[in-house]
């Protein structure tokens, strides 16, 4: 517990001694987390979802108790983040708020063999950006950094990034009928 506090203290600008990073949302998250897990590994499945689905209504946070997460995992914010049953996260990874790691869909795991691995396994040292998905039994290499906004799908080589196209933009003044066609749905006319 010491050293999840120290972790927020470290990486969270905002927060300014241990007493206040004891308030932080994601350890809550984290250290229910941890207790479900047990449950859920120990047989007590239910009692594990019913502790989990509490702490999701409390932090936002959805981790599901068979996720396997390792030491110093920090979720900044912690506003809509989801990890699958299947997911396995190495120590010292950053994930911030909306980041999914999570399976394809059902039309695609339904068709799994029992036991196999539906969720992502991110790799020590990784950063997850603002809004990242990572879907499917893929592997994030170690010292990766999947951006804001980006969709992962593939595996992530180690010290890999994987960024999101980046806004652009004009100078304000009339929009072209390039401009306006482009933004413009169907729906729209």
């Amino acid at each position: 517990m010491r050293e999840d506090l120290r972790v927020v203290v470290e990486r969270d600008p905002s927060v300014r001694g241990r007493l206040e990073a004891a308030l932080h949302p994601a350890l809550t998250a984290l250290w229910t987390h941890r207790i479900a897990h047990r449950l859920h590994t120990g047989g007590h499945r239910m009692t594990a979802r019913l502790l989990a689905r509490w702490a999701r209504r409390l932090t936002a946070v959805e981790i599901h108790p068979g996720a396997v997460l390792g030491r110093r995992v920090f979720i900044d914010h912690g506003a809509a983040v989801v990890i699958g049953e299947t997911c396995t996260v190495g120590d010292d990874v950053t994930i911030y708020h909306q980041v999914t790691l999570g399976a394809v869909g059902w039309w695609s795991d339904n068709n799994r063999p029992q036991g196999d691995r539906r969720h992502p396994v991110v790799g020590r040292n990784v950063i997850l950006g603002t809004n990242a998905t990572v879907l499917g039994p893929v592997t994030v290499g170690d010292d990766a950094i999947i951006g804001a906004q980006a969709l992962v799908n593939k595996d992530v080589p180690e010290g890999a990034r994987m960024l999101a196209a980046t806004a652009s933009g004009r100078r304000p003044g009339r929009p072209s009928e390039d401009t306006i066609a482009s933004i413009a749905s169907a729906g729209s006319w």
